[in-house]
């Protein structure tokens, strides 16, 4: 069943726990990463922005979308966690752009949006802070597979349990997966582990793999940054038909998925937070390079 694209029903869906975002720790750990990789500038002109110049300047404010969806001023962008790929999972996985996101907006749309008001840097100090802060969600956001995802409206109708406690796809991946990983839920939780993942990149696993994680970025222009959004939702998308979902619906549906599934889950949910941070950092240096 595709995601409803009612603005009543987003608006529902918004209103649930876990619904359409990682958790906040997993937010915030992307936002750690981001944090180690930026240049001396952008974190200047970012703590300055955000008036903030501690250390956690980035996670601090990475989960603020999901809170700012919730109130009557923000209520509309609750499209923008997500792009609704109409794929065929787990036979074929795939997004287009035109076929998938709606006229409410979406994820990539929405990061190139937020990104052009950043660095026309024309709207008041309140407006641009915000820009900032859904550019710092929606960069973790494109990054979880079940949010580039429409079937069964992105894992969320689909129950399934986790360690003997009901719950459905979507907040597995979101929190319980990512909690796992971590050891809990905290601000030093993903600390702790962001410290972890930028050890694989500086000289770890991911050192090979991290200059083509950011391969072609840039945000010279909205036709690029919508291309750059397109091609991190497309790579998120894939994990929906080789991981997520790699048996179809039924291999999940009313299963606990606290033992094998999560060990065999785990690799893709750290490789995608180490990624998107990474790719954060760079993304928020080009939007300062492009301004200065």
């Amino acid at each position: 069943m595709a995601r409803i694209a009612s603005f009543a029903l987003l608006s529902a869906a918004a209103a649930l726990p876990g619904a359409l975002a990682w958790g906040a720790m997993g937010h915030e750990a992307v936002a750690y990463v981001a944090s180690n990789y930026v240049s001396a500038s952008t974190r200047t002109f970012f703590q300055a922005l955000l008036d903030d110049t501690s250390a956690d300047y980035l996670a601090s404010v990475a989960a603020w979308a999901d809170s700012y969806r919730y109130t009557s001023a923000g209520k509309f962008t609750a499209p923008f966690h997500y792009i609704d790929a109409n794929d065929n999972p787990p036979a074929s996985c795939g997004v287009d752009l035109d076929r998938d996101c709606g006229a409410e907006g979406c994820v990539v749309r929405a990061l190139q949006n937020y990104t052009t008001i950043l660095i026309g840097q024309k709207a008041s100090t309140a407006n641009l802070q915000i820009a900032a802060k859904m550019v710092i969600h929606f960069a973790g956001d494109i990054g979880q597979p079940l949010h580039c995802e429409a079937l069964e409206i992105g894992g969320n109708d689909i129950d399934v349990q986790y360690d003997g406690e009901d719950t459905n796809l979507h907040a597995v991946w979101d929190s319980n997966i990512p909690e796992s990983i971590s050891g809990g839920s905290s601000l030093s939780s993903a600390k702790s582990w962001a410290q972890e993942l930028i050890k694989e990149i500086d000289s770890g696993a991911y050192k090979s793999q991290a200059s083509k994680w950011v391969s072609g970025l840039s945000v010279a222009s909205a036709a690029k940054q919508t291309a750059t959004a397109l091609g991190w939702a497309t790579d998120s998308n894939a994990y929906v038909c080789s991981t997520v979902l790699a048996g179809g619906v039924s291999a999940v549906e009313k299963q606990d998925l606290s033992g094998k599934y999560t060990t065999a889950a785990q690799p893709v949910v750290d490789l995608q937070i180490a990624k998107q941070g990474y790719r954060l950092a760079k993304w928020l240096d080009a939007i300062v390079a492009a301004i200065q």
